[in-house]
């Protein structure tokens, strides 16, 4: 018999169509939902026995979830608190909205379930997504309460009669219907349940396991064994995020690396984040081996509250270079059900943002101070996050300064106060500017290299792919220092002296060899100049000015506007001609067919040293090499 119905307050009739409609998108988090509900009713039991207002047997406080796919039920089962009939009225059918038209005004913008659920509590709700029933088996704590069974089939109306629990808790069964039917597979719930339960403070327990346990011997007197189901709990309900950091042992953080990230190489370093004041925050953030590939490793950072998964996309919540850390961090403070328009709206979220930035950078000067040579070690991989911070986050440059690195051919490592003051004398131009010399690849632009060693130059290495960029922003922050790479300009002209010496060709001599070398090259983008060089260097160079061959660098990286317009441009080299080596003494005397060949075998020689010559102009520069020779 029937003890009571009535209708929803929420002064629509048509409130859970509109609920199946924006929520079906993210429609798997009905199951998180009312997880979280159980976890939140059993902690409140917990919390109520430890205050000595429960003088009952606690128990083991467990949840369960369960499916039967002939039925096709889903079950969600506590022991918590469980509720009295007039606390599911006043917490399950008092849902407060003031109408549909209301709703669907403030929804028409919505971008994902989230918003939603966030804004009007509508957890519980969730669960019509994927049902077309509802049913709340529950028994309240509270001494003499009677149990109360709740139905509802989608529609606004609800039925409450007395219900056959027999111990306190909670039970809510899902009556799935068609288009759900996914969710009737152990696979579907298990991973569903992985990816937002794998934490959670309480034990859940799904499906069964068995476990073979000694049962007596045989005949023969061998031992005999029986499998018995025991608890297959799937989460580790005490994470290391919420203990004390000096609880635990390196190996422990190992290991829950492995846990989150399994087949992952080991992580370089570690920082445990634990703050109460001005906001709640723990969590563990790993600094991985990224090398230089780093934009597959995005999205590895796991954002909890009370450590319900929430998201894995914290790009408001965590200073942008730190998204390719991987770890977890868990915040009360944000709620559970979570907008990006909240997240990029909240205090307490830039805060926290903050915060990240300045514990990481603490950790990294930390690591700088204590050991240099380990630091130094897993700079490959450090510096990457070091620059993008230092990039992105003008706060972060200035904490950074002390502990940035910069790495020369040599494989020698210096901070940029140490490497002005090892540099300033020799690369110090006319004008009082310094110059920083750099390669991207020292084994390519050897020659290059080799050449500014020989003037007693040093060459940095830059070849991350932060480091065109990067570059750049050392210029703006460097006073009177200009960084160019050795095959922008001959030397002389990349740090321009007083005492450079003009060579001794006269004029119609030059105008000459500009000619030969003109007819050699063949070809109009390449800029032929007689240089006074030594005459032991090169004879013939190849050099690509700085500026516009790092602004078309920075195009080919992705760069919009104005840097697409240098991309599309056809690539301008330089030719210096070393009017001062003896092979260029050599073909001003030569015959003029024989000119043009020992021009243009000068002029592949710089090709080859540059890695630029290919295909079938290498195979007819071997092939006149051999007739030369």
């Amino acid at each position: 018999m029937v003890q009571e119905q009535g209708t929803i307050s929420i002064n629509t009739e048509n409130i859970f169509p509109i609920i199946k409609k924006f929520l079906y998108s993210d429609h798997e988090i009905f199951l998180r939902e009312l997880v979280s509900n159980a976890v939140d009713a059993s902690q409140k039991m917990k919390r109520l026995a430890s205050l000595g207002h429960y003088s009952g047997e606690l128990g083991e406080l467990k949840i369960q979830v369960s499916f039967d796919a002939d039925a096709k039920t889903i079950t969600i089962s506590d022991n918590g608190i469980g509720m009295t009939a007039e606390e599911i009225k006043k917490y399950i059918n008092q849902v407060a909205f003031s109408g549909a038209t209301e709703f669907m005004e403030k929804f028409k913008e919505a971008k994902d379930a989230n918003e939603i659920i966030g804004r009007f509590g509508l957890g519980f709700y969730s669960s019509f997504m994927v049902a077309d029933k509802v049913e709340i088996e529950t028994l309240s704590y509270q001494e003499g309460a009677e149990p109360a069974h709740w139905t509802c089939d989608g529609s606004t109306s609800f039925e409450i009669n007395q219900g056959s629990r027999k111990e306190r808790g909670t039970t809510v069964t899902l009556y799935i219907n068609e288009e759900s039917t996914e969710f009737l597979d152990k696979n579907r719930l298990q991973g569903i349940l992985d990816k937002y339960a794998k934490f959670l403070p309480i034990p859940v327990q799904f499906g069964t396991k068995t476990e073979s346990v000694p049962d007596g011997e045989d005949k023969d007197g061998k031992p005999k064994y029986r499998s018995v189901e025991v608890d297959n709990i799937i989460n580790n309900t005490n994470p290391i995020w919420i203990k004390t950091p000096s609880s635990l042992t390196d190996e422990d953080y190992l290991s829950f690396y492995q846990e989150l990230y399994p087949f992952q190489e080991e992580p370089l370093f570690w920082i445990h984040l634990n703050v109460d004041y001005p906001f709640n925050l723990t969590g563990v953030l790993y600094f991985p081996k990224l090398k230089n590939d780093f934009e597959i490793t995005k999205n590895k950072i796991k954002l909890f509250s009370r450590q319900v998964f929430i998201t894995d996309e914290v790009k408001d919540i965590v200073p942008e270079f730190l998204l390719l850390l991987h770890g977890v961090i868990d915040s009360p403070d944000i709620p559970l059900n979570v907008s990006r328009s909240f997240l990029q709206a909240d205090s307490n979220v830039k805060k926290i943002n903050s915060y990240i930035s300045r514990k990481v950078a603490e950790k990294l000067q930390e690591l700088f101070t204590k050991d240099r040579k380990a630091y130094e070690e897993k700079w490959n991989d450090i510096g990457i996050f070091v620059k993008y911070g230092a990039l992105s986050d003008e706060k972060f440059f200035e904490k950074a300064k002390d502990f940035i690195l910069l790495t020369n051919t040599e494989k020698e490592h210096y901070t940029l106060t140490e490497y002005e003051a090892k540099v300033k004398d020799f690369q110090t131009d006319k004008n009082g500017n310094l110059v920083y010399l750099y390669t991207i690849d020292a084994e390519h632009q050897h020659s290059y290299v080799q050449a500014a060693h020989k003037k007693g130059y040093d060459v940095l290495l830059m070849n991350s792919p932060l480091d065109n960029h990067f570059i750049q922003h050392l210029e703006m922050k460097l006073e009177k220092t200009s960084m160019k790479r050795v095959d922008a300009d001959i030397l002389d002209k990349l740090i321009e002296k007083e005492d450079i010496e003009k060579h001794k060709l006269t004029e119609d001599e030059t105008k000459s060899l500009q000619t030969i070398f003109d007819k050699a090259i063949g070809n109009a983008t390449m800029k032929v100049e007689v240089e006074s060089l030594p005459a032991d260097a090169m004879p013939v160079t190849l050099t690509e000015e700085e500026w516009m061959r790092r602004m078309k660098d920075m195009s080919k990286m992705g760069g919009g506007g104005g840097m697409n317009f240098y991309g599309s441009m056809p690539d301008n080299f330089k030719v210096a001609v070393n009017a001062n080596h003896p092979l260029i003494t050599k073909i001003l005397s030569a015959k003029e067919a024989q000119q043009i060949v020992l021009a243009k075998q000068a002029f592949d020689l710089a090709l080859l040293a540059k890695g630029m010559l290919k295909g079938k102009d290498l195979t007819a520069f071997v092939e006149r090499s051999v007739e030369v020779l």
